[in-house]
């Protein structure tokens, strides 16, 4: 019964939303036994359909405003120095960051665990007493690193953000959480 009823809401608001003015009448040919025929004449019609004009208009709506001011300033930062032989080494910032809402968070990297050329960065992330009031920020923390390629994976042990940023990196609650290849690898940095 839907699919007969929704054709015809369709075909009367198509015939309904336009102005139809016949503006000639028509007729039909005149036929001759001898199969000869004036030519006919059809109705026409003009139609006129709906005017639609597109412009601008300067209206007052709430727009997203963020303000992030971003000074340098000398602070001491750890340098991790890793020796491989037959390795070139490149310098690198490992970074950890999360995005958060509501209350303000301490994200500190706790470790740097490596295993089989890959980097293990631990960090917490604790919720402070300090209210944003509505506002969200970006936590940061990081390590300079001079060493040869290697993989890496962030680690946040704490509860994670519910911002879709945070999705970068892995949360576990605890380090009891931490699989086993992660939790056997040598720790080459601690807090």
């Amino acid at each position: 019964m839907k699919k007969y009823i929704i054709p015809f809401f369709i075909c009367a608001a198509i015939l309904t939303s336009c102005d139809v003015k016949k503006t000639e009448k028509g007729s039909l040919p005149e036929v001759d036994v001898d199969v000869e025929a004036d030519a006919g004449n059809l109705p026409e019609y003009e139609v006129n359909w709906a005017d639609v004009d597109l412009t601008t208009e300067t209206r007052m709506v709430e727009v997203p405003k963020v303000v992030v001011v971003m000074e340098e300033e000398e602070v001491e930062v750890p340098v991790i120095d890793v020796d491989m032989p037959g390795e070139d080494k490149n310098e690198r910032t490992l970074l950890v960051e999360a995005e958060v809402s509501d209350y303000d968070h301490e994200l500190e990297i706790e470790e740097v665990r490596a295993a089989n050329k890959k980097l293990y960065v631990i960090a917490s992330l604790e919720k402070t007493e300090t209210s944003l009031d509505g506002k969200t920020i970006r936590k940061q923390d990081q390590i300079d690193l001079n060493a040869p390629a290697m993989d890496v994976e962030y680690i946040i042990i704490g509860e994670r953000p519910d911002r879709v940023f945070n999705k970068n990196n892995t949360y576990v609650a605890s380090k009891a959480n931490l699989n086993d290849a992660i939790k056997n690898a040598t720790v080459i940095y601690s807090e």
